[in-house]
């Protein structure tokens, strides 16, 4: 994405910034994924292709440094922005929360791109918070790939 996004217009397209100005700190990419796939859908060359890359790549950037900022607001004490994940492997998002970071006067933590991934230490993170919280399961668990946190407890 990243790749064909660097040789692509960021405006030639308009799409959404999904729920920025709303209170609390949640997102979500639906709306977003919808308009690149109506617009993908169409038929694009070669550029239009590196067009909707650049578009989207920005429009995930723009919404999560706002996000970012919106939740470095909420936490006043907070001493660092940390970054991981998959998404902590594009240099777009990276830049833009880094900007984040420094308008907050905070410092960037992001491992190196090479070991961002997954999102595992977010679930590693809901693991700790259980066992801070006195939760500790069984290990007789099936694997779930697609187990959303609100069904576990917490």
């Amino acid at each position: 994405m990243e790749r064909l996004a660097a040789g692509g217009d960021a405006t030639r397209f308009t799409l959404p910034r999904p729920l920025l100005g709303r209170p609390g700190c949640d997102f979500s990419f639906s709306g977003l994924k919808t308009a690149v796939a109506n617009i993908v859908a169409k038929g694009l060359d070669e550029q239009g292709r590196a067009d909707v890359a650049a578009g989207f790549q920005a429009a995930v950037a723009a919404t999560l440094a706002n996000r970012a900022a919106h939740a470095l607001a909420m936490a006043p004490g907070a001493t660092a922005l940390v970054v991981s994940g998959g998404v902590a492997a594009n240099q777009g998002v990276r830049a833009a929360l880094a900007g984040v970071a420094a308008r907050a006067g905070l410092p960037m933590v992001a491992p190196p791109i090479r070991l961002c991934t997954d999102n595992a230490v977010m679930i590693a993170w809901a693991g700790i918070e259980r066992l801070r919280a006195g939760l500790v399961d069984a290990l007789d668990h099936a694997p779930r790939p697609r187990w959303p946190l609100s069904e576990i407890g917490a």
